[in-house]
């Protein structure tokens, strides 16, 4: 059997860069303050993926929610080795919480068709680890969360290791399935040098027509194999009262500013030895245990 891998994937802004102008007024992120990257654990998701269809067989389709410049990690995603890439772009998608991107979502992924579901534990922007969750339950099938292994795969089940914290757990059920995969799972692969000079050119129509190009130049680029799918609301027949702002329960009530001070600093050399004694130095006054 070839199994249908639909792997869920969102470009973020680098949390590691945070400024002061990382947040709107209205409690949104200001996306174009930070730089955007791949959602890290969904390059672990999508390697899963990959050696499912290497192993096992089948195809990989990986899909985001967002505005057209999402594309680029979906280019980032073919030069990987998916087969596909579909953007789901709305303008009536703004200011979805989790819940509404959890159903928005779904119907695209009902749309596309799957055995398999993966997406990363969590997206680096909100931490919440709920879309995947969310997800398994508005499709009414198993999941398996912090997924670190595929043991098994056959069409009667999946068997997966787990981690459990302060342990692991080996867990089966039956296909079709959704899993959510964490950073210990694999290492992902780096992007093919002939995949990405066939696929850096590829665009979803979108990005076509906001470059001036027609509706003959994305039938071109659909010929070539170079047109990235593309999604709305109306094409996945959402529930517009599930979609948005008006679709996301999750208000922002209040935003508070936390500032850091230190009253003393201490330079660390920059070696092996500089950190040990630095280490040292946190252990005996208790910073750490």
């Amino acid at each position: 059997m070839a199994y249908k891998c639909i792997v869920l994937i969102k470009q973020v802004p680098d949390t590691s860069r945070i400024t002061g102008e990382a947040m709107n007024e209205d409690g949104t992120v200001n996306r174009g303050a930070l730089p955007a990257i791949f959602n890290p654990e969904d390059l672990n998701a999508l390697e899963l993926a990959l050696q499912i269809k290497e192993k096992y067989g089948g195809s990989v389709t990986a899909v985001t929610m967002g505005l057209p410049s999402a594309s680029e990690v979906l280019r980032e995603a073919l030069f990987m080795g998916a087969d596909d890439a579909v953007l789901v772009t709305d303008r009536r998608c703004a200011a979805s919480d989790t819940l509404a991107t959890s159903y928005i979502l779904t119907r695209a992924a009902e749309k596309i068709g799957y055995d398999l579901v993966l997406c990363g534990r969590q997206a680096i922007d909100g931490d919440t680890a709920q879309v995947g969750p969310q997800m398994a339950e508005k499709l009414d099938i198993p999941q398996i969360t912090y997924v670190e292994q595929v043991h098994e795969l056959s069409p009667e089940k999946i068997v997966c290791r787990r981690n459990m914290g302060n342990g692991w757990q080996k867990t089966a059920c039956k296909l079709p399935v959704l899993l959510t995969v964490t950073d210990q799972a694999n290492e992902p692969r780096i992007g093919a040098a002939r995949r990405i000079m066939k696929f850096k050119n590829a665009k979803t129509p979108a990005e076509i027509t906001k470059e001036g190009g027609s509706e003959e130049d994305i039938s071109l680029m659909r010929d070539k194999g170079l047109l990235i799918g593309q999604l709305n609301l109306d094409y996945v027949q959402a529930d517009l009262q599930w979609c948005g702002r008006d679709g996301s329960p999750t208000k922002v009530h209040r935003i508070m500013s936390v500032v850091l001070t230190a009253k003393e600093s201490k330079e660390v050399e920059p070696s092996a030895q500089g950190i040990n004694d630095m280490v040292h130095e946190l252990i005996e006054d208790h910073t750490i245990g």
